[in-house]
């Protein structure tokens, strides 16, 4: 069975203004379906890991055949990143945040505006392509994490909750060399509802006080 890449959830116009429709063609179109392609041609002599998840691919990278190690963490991370990502965008101001996302956020950071200050920092720092991200681990600690090229957190044990694309092909056709812009406007696309969905899902345990409520936002 092969990988596939899967159509956006939105149109290719929805992030407009933020993002163009040709910067999305390219990075969809052309980069994650190259990434996709890639990833099926390292698995043709691999028959009994073609259906695996690629997830589950890159949460044990070490017990993978040898010659599997390199493409699968660069191109089946390619694919995984890029799909998580196109599910944590939105039509811009389109989303707010829930309150249980924002109370946790407040545990681990201070307040939103120090976890986003943060996060921005370490988007525009990372040297080099690569991606920020909000990961929790099996504690359901919060963090952020830098990491280069198409590594990912699943790599780490950690459960991605959101990320930023800083590979220059993320927004280069609408920022050319400037990172701290794009970073700026990369906030107003962050669908909240799915980063807190996410967070509930690593996080069963919760007592239901904490759960995710409809109409439950932060102001």
């Amino acid at each position: 069975m092969k990988h596939e890449l899967p159509p956006l959830p939105y149109d290719y116009d929805a992030l407009a203004p933020v993002l163009s429709e040709r910067a999305m063609r390219l990075h969809h179109d052309r980069h994650h379906q190259t990434y996709v392609d890639n990833l099926n041609k390292a698995l043709e002599g691999h028959p009994e890991l073609q259906g695996v998840p690629v997830e589950d691919l890159l949460k044990d990278l070490d017990q993978l055949p040898a010659d599997l190690r390199t493409p699968i963490r660069n191109q089946g991370g390619g694919h995984a990143n890029h799909t998580l990502y196109w599910s944590l965008l939105c039509m811009p101001d389109s989303t707010e945040m829930p309150a249980s996302l924002g109370r946790e956020l407040e545990r681990a950071f201070g307040d939103v505006e120090a976890f986003k200050t943060r996060f921005s920092t370490a988007a525009v720092s990372l040297f080099g392509s690569g991606y920020a991200w909000l990961a929790v681990d099996g504690a359901g600690k919060l963090e952020i994490m830098q990491l280069q090229n198409q590594d990912t957190p699943l790599s780490f044990g950690r459960t991605p909750l959101l990320t930023v694309d800083v590979w220059e092909h993320a927004y280069y056709p609408d920022y050319e060399n400037r990172r701290a812009e794009w970073i700026k406007a990369w906030w107003r696309i962050v669908n909240w509802e799915a980063v807190a969905e996410r967070l509930q899902e690593a996080q069963p345990t919760r007592s239901s006080n904490e759960d995710l409520r409809p109409g439950d936002f932060a102001s």
